[in-house]
């Protein structure tokens, strides 16, 4: 396999794979072949094959970008999990490279930068939304602003919410102990914006958020820490047949 340009100090590479279109037996073999054997075991425990497969594509696209990345064997990268549950790369020992990842149904993206906090969510905006989730999980403000728009409007405001929401809160790698209603999205704003209550200590001109829509089905959030101009996000399909 060839290298993979790893990203450098003013870019940040955003990959995404449509998985339910990886349906080769040997670049799946090969993904399995990858797997650690916890991974094996998670992968094994699901019921469903759609959950099955989503995860074998995802665990195999996470590690052939970074061992392409790196410079090494896919299958030599091992993974921990936090206290939060976020994995993060222990081998290589030092790897200048930090990454997160996001799947929904059919879609995973990966979202690669050196250094710094940085998050990536996917929603599949198809689904049929609660009209009980804004106020539950949302601001005052968000939630507000979302019933004061036309019904026809609310579906992809909505998404952009959660997503960017989502992408914060991975950046932070906190999970759940940051409040949902601690912080609002700024997203008719150019650029998009964060507002934060008392109960969550950050400075809302240290973030960079953008958007995107890798197809009609899907949207996309990146948050991450600035550390001085903003950075390029430079946005690639990943196609295992040919890359």
């Amino acid at each position: 396999m060839g290298a993979i340009d790893a990203p450098g100090d003013d870019d940040v590479h955003l990959w995404y794979v449509f998985s339910d279109e990886v349906r080769d037996p040997a670049t799946l073999a090969a993904y399995a072949a990858l797997m650690a054997p916890d991974e094996r075991a998670r992968h094994d425990r699901f019921v469903f094959e759609k959950d099955r497969h989503q995860f074998l594509v995802t665990r195999g696209v996470i590690r052939t970008l970074l061992g392409r990345c790196l410079g090494v064997d896919p299958a030599d990268c091992a993974f921990e999990a936090d206290r939060y549950g976020r994995p993060r790369l222990v081998h290589p020992a030092g790897a200048p490279l930090g990454f997160n990842i996001s799947h929904t149904r059919g879609l995973v993206a990966c979202v690669l930068a050196r250094g710094g906090e940085i998050g990536v969510d996917v929603e599949d905006a198809s689904r049929p939304i609660d009209p009980g989730l804004p106020r539950r999980f949302f601001s005052p403000d968000e939630a507000d602003a979302l019933d004061a728009l036309p019904d026809d409007a609310r579906p992809a405001r909505f998404y952009e919410y959660w997503t960017l929401k989502e992408a914060y809160m991975k950046a932070r790698g906190m999970g759940l102990s940051l409040p949902l209603d601690g912080f609002s999205m700024l997203a008719d704003t150019t650029p998009v914006g964060i507002r934060f209550t008392d109960a969550i200590d950050d400075d809302p001109r240290t973030w960079q958020f953008a958007q995107f829509t890798p197809g009609p089905r899907y949207r996309l959030a990146v948050a991450l820490r600035r550390r001085g101009p903003d950075r390029a996000i430079l946005v690639r399909e990943f196609r295992p047949a040919v890359v």
